[in-house]
């Protein structure tokens, strides 16, 4: 048999496998990424394979019980008894699944370049267990480029080629935790091959678990869509950051003036001011175009400057919490300050950098007495980034609010009863407008 006639054999297997769902479906890091996935192909009828190097995340799901909110215990707990879910910290078996689909963190390092070492990583343990036939799928966030030149030659060390003896693509994820409204389901994939074949077999395979998917003519505008996505809301939001400060200046409310702008029927989207960014995706997925850039010997001014503006939020925060103290002839030196939210986001449980902590640091940094309440995050993690103390939430009550100098409202979540809040905090600065419908109180409420 031709090598021609192999590769069309070990794609018409898979092509087959796929479409007949009897392909097995492997993933790599069970997070905020990877668990939803493995959700969306359990529900399609797949077999699922759930692979992490983090044994307490293994023996967690082993036993059903699950570390994601709007992932359900019930949910794992059946689909492991029903072996349409098998959760293994052993690489060993990466050979096992027909289709690997790799959601690892991809973090910047101290100086803002990229660390691609769990990608790394990743395809060295794939290699060492890949066999013909196989499909490899990155999903995790990065440069264009990553798929063709970091991830093809480590897998191919094997003697395997990419399009050939295995397919190799990259396919965006998109994830938008604590909106009901978009789910693994509902959100149309971007997928991009290295060659036409590997392209059709990834689509084939996600067009069975996603509403649509979306194919693109390679890997890199794949990747690179995945960075503009974050570099638009990225570019935005510090675009309303600027003008909050500027607006505040000025005596006016960014909030109303952004309810105002947003009642035109064409050319505006709304964006929303904060305490700075938060998340595994628009802190981070723009310095990797800024990287790119200037391995190309070009600047990209305007995405640096949004990450200036973006990155100073906390300071503002922390001054106009110290003016507000000082209304009242505190300091922030011993005062009790009490952080509501440490979520990067309303009505989620993912603290990844999150601009909460880096508030803690800086009011604690002035002497702040710190305490925080969050519903979705009963204990503070420990951050590679950031000096926090080891709080558990306090429970939000009367008692709590008014024994409080300040308190500081980070993120918005929809569990909080503002009117309890104001009613009962001696001081409240807002950062997210939370308080907006609050009539008793305002004059204790700062905006931020």
């Amino acid at each position: 048999m031709g090598a021609t006639a192999v590769v069309a054999d070990l794609a018409q297997t898979l092509r087959n496998a796929i479409e007949h769902k009897t392909a097995k479906v492997g993933v790599i890091g069970l997070g905020y990424v990877g668990l939803p996935l493995i959700k969306a192909f359990v529900e399609a009828g797949y077999t699922t394979m759930g692979f992490d190097l983090d044994e307490s995340k293994v023996e967690r799901l082993c036993r059903g019980e699950s570390y994601i909110a709007h992932i359900p215990s019930p949910w794992i707990g059946q689909s492991v008894r029903d072996e349409r879910f098998t959760p293994t910290a052993c690489m060993d078996r990466l050979g096992e699944p027909d289709a690997l689909l790799i959601c690892v963190p991809t973090p910047l390092n101290e100086s803002r370049d990229p660390d691609l070492s769990c990608i790394e990583n990743t395809a060295r343990q794939i290699a060492a267990a890949l066999r013909p036939g196989q499909l490899v799928v990155l999903e995790s966030t990065t440069y264009p480029g990553t798929t063709r030149d970091v991830l093809k030659p480590i897998l191919e060390k094997t003697g395997l080629v990419a399009g050939k003896d295995f397919f190799l693509a990259f396919s965006p994820e998109r994830e938008d935790p604590g909106n009901p409204n978009f789910t693994a389901h509902t959100i149309p994939k971007v997928v991009g091959g290295v060659n036409e074949t590997s392209l059709e077999l990834a689509s084939a395979l996600y067009s069975n678990a996603v509403v649509r998917t979306v194919p693109v003519s390679s890997c890199e505008v794949a990747e690179a869509c995945k960075i503009l996505e974050n570099t638009y809301r990225c570019v935005n939001i510090a675009l309303v950051n600027e003008l909050k400060v500027l607006f505040d200046r000025m005596g006016i409310d960014v909030w109303e003036v952004i309810e105002a702008a947003k009642t035109k029927p064409f050319g505006f989207t709304a964006f929303y001011p904060g305490p700075g960014l938060g998340g595994h995706c628009i802190p981070i997925d723009p310095f990797y175009l800024s990287w790119l850039a200037r391995k190309h010997e070009m600047s990209t001014r305007f995405i640096e400057l949004a990450g200036e503006v973006n990155t100073h939020m906390p300071h503002y925060v922390v001054a106009k919490v110290t003016d507000a103290l000082n209304t009242v002839g505190k300091a922030v030196r011993s005062s009790r300050i009490a952080i509501l939210g440490v979520a990067y986001k309303k009505d989620v449980d993912d603290p990844r950098e999150s601009p909460s902590f880096k508030l803690m640091e800086l009011l604690q940094e002035r002497g702040a007495i710190l305490s925080y309440n969050d519903p979705h995050v009963p204990v503070l993690p420990t951050m590679r980034h950031f000096d926090v103390p080891r709080l558990a939430s306090e429970p939000l009550t009367p008692e709590y609010l008014a024994a409080q100098d300040c308190v500081l409202i980070a993120t918005d979540h929809s569990a909080y009863d503002w009117d309890l809040v104001v009613r009962y905090a001696p001081l409240v600065v807002d950062t997210r407008n939370a308080t907006k419908n609050v009539v008793s109180g305002r004059h204790k409420v700062h905006k931020a």
